[in-house]
């Protein structure tokens, strides 16, 4: 790898150019499995706070242990200062940053690529900058995107990387620019919607750096609190002083120092005045810092798997010799993970973003693009250190006192090889009493600074749970809470509860009428749609036929456009033109409607008119080529399209017209390259054309994506046969829908709304089309259709009883939606025989079997019945594992924990370390009871830490009772007494306040009541017995509770398949709990009545079955 690196980092220019380059290189690569060909419904998946459904992209469960050189087609740019390599192949990241001045690489270079299950789809590398939207992370971040190298008249060089994201159709684009002389890395970004509607979306730049003892983050000196994902949790900031991440930080620690902090932590700054926001390391005197206008980056973050064997097993997951990092987030139109900005139709937001490294100047005070300052005062001596990006002869810094006296002036040349350091006197005075100013030779201010005055300033509280909708008091507080759980895109709360209790109480409700008509028109319900946005219209126009606002009246356009009702769409457009905010939308929409009946005129009035009010409406652009192209105005429209590109060099509408216009072949090639053979990207600009009715362009252009293609996705076929409906040749549309059903339909997962006019259509001419009736359930569902969805699965089975898939979603219908328990066995269990090879259905079968209480040994039988397919995935694996723990059969499972390399998802963490210290307790238990103290003991010291195989660590703070009581147990035994009294003491530290563990980090109800034994054993029966009623109170307490998922809750990978109970989940804790408070005070009776209950209620539970068995000894 060494090798590699040096030759990756090697200068190849000389002086003040720029070279931008694309090169194959080989990097050492542990690859990925296959994508999952099932769709994934993770409705209720918690991710980074917010949604973490993956639907429409396939996911990846698998991660391979063998390392192999992969060639990578990569992007370099560099000049006399920066050298950076962009891989188009895994998301457009900068994998590499290198200053060529201080020599070494300025951002994380990690030199292996080596994923892990950290993304929302599985799959995520370490290091470089990865450039996260929609959310966070980034759906496609191992995917590949566009991209291309641009020269600049000035002498700099831009790599462009671009991608349409299918989730939500937003389309995003970064440009990277080294520029001659200048030691920092431009970033300017464009965000686009479009889609008709409003999407939200969320931006972090996400650089990692290396850290180790002498690393600490540059936050702006005005940040004293930060916040925790969803602003949950707040902590005062440098010095923290409670409890964050479960972490006592009361005496005062500095958590800007990596060093400090054991556990993995998240923080975000809550508010700034400055730019920038950076990381130095004290050992090598470098640094990153990142610099963008604060009002649109706001967003200031570090996060941190922890310094602590935790974060070590995470470090080895991600890099061979690397070792740790952290991330050093930027936000743009976000301040907060989750924290979404709203895109209008059509709406593109800009901005510049810069990356540089900086040397000596430590903590910056204050920075611009082209300059770093830093001003300390430490008795009665003042320490200036001043960094520029670029060589600027004549600067002057001039420092004086809120008097005017003059403590400095001094003019010298900066450089990023040469930063200005000075000492001078500063008797009595505080930073807050000095003014620094740098000026460039001529006179102009390059920067300046002024301490603001100490203050006590407010910590911000953490933000508060949404209320349930009919505890609202207010239809406006209604209307906006759902909004919010719409814009940050919530898990588990269901913004229509909210629109609907509001519109329950005042039917005609505006803006909870066009809310909810919205929502059903992203499902494809339009008709349904339709009626709430003509009521929404009907209470807007009661008093005043024209109103102030226009939105309603756009959507009912849009809800008839999707039903063909083309004179109603018409009038609807038109009547919201009459408000300023919808004309670009609206004038959009009114020139497809004429383009579509031919009348080219008036569609290039409005056009016009659409432009005028949004210049960056790149696909009204494309249509007024097409309009103008129809006109016979062929050299406007070339000109358009040259305009146009400038603007967006991936606008692929005015490229394919720019072909159209000069039937020139080369044109069309470079956009094909550019396009790369992907589906999804011809699917989308073949619709722009098909939505104004050009549906021979339409056609054209996924004809180009056809030839010579050899595996065709379906929707492309089933598109093509629509196009062919429309123009009114039903024969030449049925002849395509009949293609389409040839073809392999995995991954065949339809998100866009006019897929379900078209799979509607194909299933009209082919009643008989089984795949488009699989596909088409599979948007219903994903948009919680269920009726739609479970139709169109029954009439799939019916035609083709041998496709495995549409058996497999059907029980996930029937068994979450429709809680026929039954049913869903038999189609899953008929899903699996007609496919026994698919390890995902084998999991998603035994999980199910789990659910309905299935025997131990039934279910192990089952599994050790297809082993290979068992042994293809961790989750299968530890499902054996821990079916071995509960038939007793504890050193199997020992042996199969040592025999397997495992990957876990991030916060999936604590499965199979769960079951690696179960099996050695329940081993530690035996001998004890056999009396070999010595081999109890060795068994619980396996436990001190994690073999490497478990690709987990363990957490600083993690609860052990029972281990550090169990080692007393086998201490006492051998006779050495102080010790055995050392660990039960260490036995009785932690909480002692029952609550139930929802995530892996979370304490564990029965850790009470080892520290219950542990008093015990030390001879203070009172708080033993305080432990073991806490445990009885407690569950006599929650017994009846309602319960549901925490509002806050960041990551919850076990509601992922099957719906859960969580009222049932809850009269488990309870009863095992109480259980266990009556087992400590050896009420056997009631203990083994509440056990046992436990076991009526899930035979799963390894705590109730570990602990009934203790009520025998």
């Amino acid at each position: 790898m060494e090798k590699i690196t040096q030759y990756l980092i090697q200068s190849t220019v000389h002086g003040s150019e720029v070279r931008a380059w694309e090169e194959d290189i080989m990097l050492p690569t542990y690859e990925i499995g296959e994508e999952e060909k099932n769709p994934i419904f993770l409705e209720k998946r918690v991710y980074q706070g917010s949604c973490g459904a993956v639907y429409p992209y396939p996911v990846v469960e698998k991660i391979s242990d063998k390392k192999a050189d992969k060639k990578y087609h990569a992007l370099f740019i560099e000049n006399e200062y920066i050298k950076v390599m962009v891989l188009p192949e895994l998301g457009g990241r900068i994998h590499m940053a290198y200053d060529k001045v201080k020599k070494r690489h300025f951002v994380y270079y990690n030199q292996v690529v080596k994923p892990a299950l950290v993304g929302l789809t599985g799959p995520w590398i370490s290091g470089g900058i990865e450039f996260n939207w929609p959310q966070h992370h980034r759906p496609s971040t191992f995917l590949p995107t566009d991209f291309l190298i641009e020269e600049n008249a000035d002498g700099s060089k831009t790599i462009w990387c671009n991608e349409v994201e299918r989730m939500f159709r937003t389309k995003g684009m970064q440009g990277f620019t080294l520029y001659p002389g200048k030691a920092y890395i431009e970033i300017k970004v464009k965000i686009y919607n479009r889609t008709s509607f409003p999407q939200t979306f969320l931006w972090w730049a996400n650089p990692a750096v290396v850290v180790n003892d002498h690393y600490h983050s540059v936050f702006p000196p005005d940040v004293n609190a930060v916040f925790d994902h969803g602003k949950r949790d707040v902590s005062s900031f440098p010095i923290a002083t409670g409890v964050y991440y479960k972490q006592d930080y009361s005496a005062g620690v500095d958590i800007s120092k990596y060093k400090n902090i054991p556990v993995p932590t998240s923080y975000m700054a809550i508010k700034s005045k400055y730019d920038f926001v950076g990381g130095y390391e004290e050992d090598v005197r470098g640094g990153l810092l990142h610099v963008a206008d604060h009002h649109v980056s706001p967003g200031k973050k570090q996060w941190t798997w922890g310094n602590g064997d935790f974060g070590k097993a995470w470090d080895r997951n991600l890099t061979d010799e690397d070792g740790p990092y952290i991330e050093l987030m930027t936000g743009m139109y976000t301040d907060n993970q989750p924290d979404f900005t709203w895109l209008q139709p059509y709406e593109e937001k800009s901005w510049v973003q810069y990356f540089m490294p900086y040397s000596e100047v430590g903590y910056v005070k204050n920075a611009t693009k082209d300059a770093l300052l830093n001003l300390e005062i430490k008795e009665g001596k003042a320490r200036l250190v001043l960094y520029t990006t670029g060589v600027n002869s004549g600067v002057r810094i001039i420092v004086k006192d809120i008097k005017g006296t003059v403590l400095l002036d001094r003019t010298t040349q900066v450089s990023p090889s040469e930063p200005f350091v000075t000492t001078f006197a500063a008797e009595g005075l505080k930073e807050e009493d000095v003014c620094a100013e740098v000026r460039d030779k001529e006179g102009a201010v390059l920067l300046s600074y002024q301490a603001d005055k100490p203050e006590i300033k407010p910590i911000p509280d953490p933000a508060k749970a949404a209320k349930d909708p009919q505890d609202i008091a207010s239809i406006e507080q209604l209307f906006l809470t759902g909004l919010h759980l719409e814009q940050y895109r919530h898990a588990t709360y269901n913004p229509m509860d909210y629109y609907k209790e509001a519109l329950r109480r005042e039917p005609g409700d505006v803006r909870c009428n066009n809310a909810v008509g919205l929502l059903l028109m992203r499902k494809g319900q339009f008709a349904m749609a339709e009626s709430y946005f003509r009521k929404a219209v009907e209470t807007l126009t009661e008093r005043n036929p024209n109103p102030y606002d226009g939105e309603p009246y756009y959507n009912l356009g849009w809800s008839c456009m999707m039903q063909q009702k083309w004179e109603e769409a018409y009038d609807a457009f038109f009547k919201s033109a009459w408000n300023a905010a919808w004309q670009d939308a609206a004038y959009y929409a009114l020139a497809q409607l004429d383009t579509r009946k031919g009348k080219y005129e008036s569609a290039l009035d409005k056009i016009d008119r659409s432009l005028i009010r949004n210049w960056h409406n790149h696909k009204a652009r494309q249509l007024k080529t097409s309009i103008l192209r129809k006109l016979g105005r062929k050299e406007e429209a070339l000109a358009l399209v040259s305009e146009s590109l400038q603007i967006d060099r991936f606008n692929m509408g005015c490229r394919f017209e720019h072909y159209l216009l000069t039937r020139d072949v080369k044109v069309l090639e470079e956009m094909k390259e550019l396009m790369r053979g992907w589906a999804h990207g011809y699917i989308e600009y073949a619709l722009d054309f098909a939505a104004a009715g050009l549906y021979e362009e339409a056609l054209s252009l996924l004809e180009c994506h056809v030839t010579g293609t050899t595996e065709i996705y379906p929707v492309v076929y089933y598109a093509m046969g629509y196009f062919h409906t429309c123009k009114g040749d039903e024969s030449k549309a049925l002849e395509y829908y009949q293609r389409a059903e040839k073809e392999n339909h995995s991954y065949c997962f339809p998100n866009r709304i006019e897929e379900v006019l078209i799979l509607q259509d194909a299933l009209r001419l082919n009643i008989h089309g089984a795949k488009a009736a699989y596909s088409l359930g599979n948007f219903w569902y994903a948009n919680r259709q269920y009726d739609n969805a479970i139709a169109c699965w029954e009439h799939s089975a019916a035609i083709n009883l041998a496709y495995p898939t549409v058996w497999r979603n059907l029980s996930l219908a029937y068994y979450n939606k429709r809680d026929d328990k039954q049913k869903a066995l038999e189609t899953l269990e008929k899903a699996y025989a007609l496919d026994e090879h698919d390890s995902r259905i084998l999991m998603e079968l035994d999980q199910l079997y789990k659910r309905l209480g299935r025997p131990h040994s039934e279910r192990l039988a089952f599994l050790e019945a297809h082993l290979p397919e068992v042994e293809q995935r961790d989750d299968l694996s530890i499902e054996r594992i821990t079916l071995y723990n509960q038939s007793g059969r504890y050193a199997e499972a020992k042996e199969l924990i040592a025999a397997r390399n495992f990957h876990p998802w991030e916060g999936g963490e604590g499965k199979i370390t769960g079951q690696y210290v179960l099996c050695r307790v329940e081993l530690a238990k035996i001998a004890l009871s056999e009396k070999r103290y010595a081999d109890a003991l060795a068994l619980l010291n396996e436990t001190d830490v994690y073999p490497v195989n478990l690709g987990e660590g363990k957490l600083a703070n993690a609860e052990e009772n029972d281990i550090w009581y169990y080692k007393g147990e086998a201490l006492r035994g051998l006779g050495n007494e102080q010790q055995a009294i050392d660990c039960f003491t260490k036995a009785t530290i932690g909480s002692s306040e029952p609550q139930q563990a929802f995530f892996y980090n979370d304490q564990q109800p029965d850790k009470i009541f080892y520290q219950g034994l542990a008093w015990r054993a030390l001879g203070r029966e009172d708080k033993a017995r305080s432990c073991f009623n806490k445990l009885i109170k407690h569950g006599e307490k929650h017994l009846f509770d309602h319960c549901r998922i925490d509002y806050f809750a960041v990551s919850l990978p076990d509601l992922a398949i099957w719906e859960d109970d969580l009222d049932k989940r809850n009269r488990i804790h309870c009863n095992y709990v109480m259980g266990l408070g009556y087992l400590g005070l050896r009420e056997m009776g009631k203990a083994i009545d509440f056990l046992d209950k436990v076991r009526e209620l899930d035979i799963n539970h390894q705590g109730g079955q570990i602990h009934r068995n203790l009520c025998a000894v």
